[in-house]
């Protein structure tokens, strides 16, 4: 896609309240300054120039929010809302999403790097199902009628939490957005999300759908900012009632103890793997080498499911070996904006570096 394409497609589009950022004269987020009254960079990762300043929440922020979602769930209509009439306005914000696909994924690429061709084709439909899925639990979520001996009548009730926190990495913006606040919404829950600082766009983006699509206010909180400023203020929160964490283990390590210092409220982690790719010597060695290059490079390697440990079984080893290094060699890297591109930039010099060490430490240790 052509820059000016680009460029074209955000200007008209990019009008999110409660944004705080700015493109040239191109107002992308046009609402109140948050308490703090800061703001930070976000990067295009193709070149490390400044795509936009966005507000920086700190505690102050994050406990305006959760005072916001907390008088939205205990006096607001979302709660009192039939569930049908819940699912109907997630409905809307996924018919919204369809309708702006191209600039959502223009935004994605812009501010994450993963490839334009993938984002909009691939990744953003699916993203638009997950909501349409989410819609339709919001009115089939029931208790049970449970035997019991004897003459008493036992039943079961299921109730939204309350206040949910959410804190979603930076690999996969928008998709974790869906995982994390469709389930919440669904179930007739208000939220606090703390996007990641490297890719806080995509998700003001879709608040401002959120709103077009007929949320009421208080119900979904973005809050932009560092993880040991707004993440920490988050999790320690006493008046969330419920935490889901996606990101780093060493993260989410400190995330468990936070919310133990704190209310002790449930809490879900998920966090980054190994994940192990076998192949065994009956297998098709070019579809094996096919699934394994995809399981390792999607998303140029920034999954938390990649296969990065790759076991061959010895008789077919060397085989897999050459058409593996061929398959490689032959991967498009690229500026995610072209066509046929099959992985862009890393999301930044830290992650680069960090996956040049890996390279290295191969070649020393042959």
């Amino acid at each position: 896609m052509a820059a000016r394409r680009l460029s074209s497609l955000l200007s008209r589009s990019l009008s999110l309240p409660p944004v705080y950022a700015s493109l040239g004269d191109h107002s992308l987020l046009e609402a109140r300054q948050l308490v703090s009254e800061k703001t930070f960079p976000t990067l295009d990762p193709r070149t490390g120039e400044v795509i936009a300043h966005v507000a920086e929440g700190d505690a102050e922020d994050i406990n305006c929010a959760v005072s916001a979602a907390r008088k939205a769930f205990d006096e607001g209509p979302w709660l009192k809302m039939t569930a049908y009439e819940r699912s109907r306005i997630i409905l809307r914000f996924a018919d919204l999403l369809e309708k702006h696909i191209d600039e959502i994924a223009a935004l994605e690429t812009w501010d994450n790097g993963k490839p334009y061709e993938q984002a909009a084709k691939i990744k953003l439909p699916i993203i638009v199902r997950i909501f349409h899925y989410y819609a339709g639990w919001a009115d089939k979520l029931h208790g049970l009628t449970v035997p019991a001996d004897g003459p008493y009548h036992v039943q079961t009730l299921h109730e939204p939490i309350g206040v949910a926190g959410q804190i979603i990495p930076w690999n996969f913006p928008l998709a974790m957005f869906a995982w994390k606040v469709g389930p919440a919404l669904a179930c007739g829950n208000t939220v606090v999300l703390k996007s990641a600082e490297q890719t806080p766009l995509t998700a003001l983006y879709a608040a401002k759908l959120f709103h077009e699509a007929g949320l009421p206010p208080g119900v979904l909180n973005i809050v932009s900012g560092y993880g040991p400023t707004a993440g920490a203020a988050l999790a320690s929160h006493m008046d969330v009632d419920k935490l889901a964490f996606t990101g780093s283990t060493d993260t989410g390590k400190i995330v468990l103890e936070l919310v133990a210092r704190s209310n002790l409220k449930p809490v879900t982690l998920e966090l980054g793997g190994k994940s192990p790719f076998i192949v065994c010597e009956d297998a098709d060695i070019g579809t094996a080498v096919e699934l394994a290059h995809f399981a390792l490079f999607f998303n140029q390697g920034q999954c938390c499911c990649a296969g990065s440990r790759t076991y061959v079984q010895e008789r077919v080893y060397n085989g897999f070996i050459e058409k593996a290094k061929a398959r490689a060699m032959k991967r498009i890297v690229g500026d995610p904006f072209k066509k046929g591109v099959e992985q862009g930039p890393q999301i930044d010099s830290e992650q680069f570096e960090k996956v040049l060490s890996y390279v290295r430490s191969g070649i020393e240790s042959n």
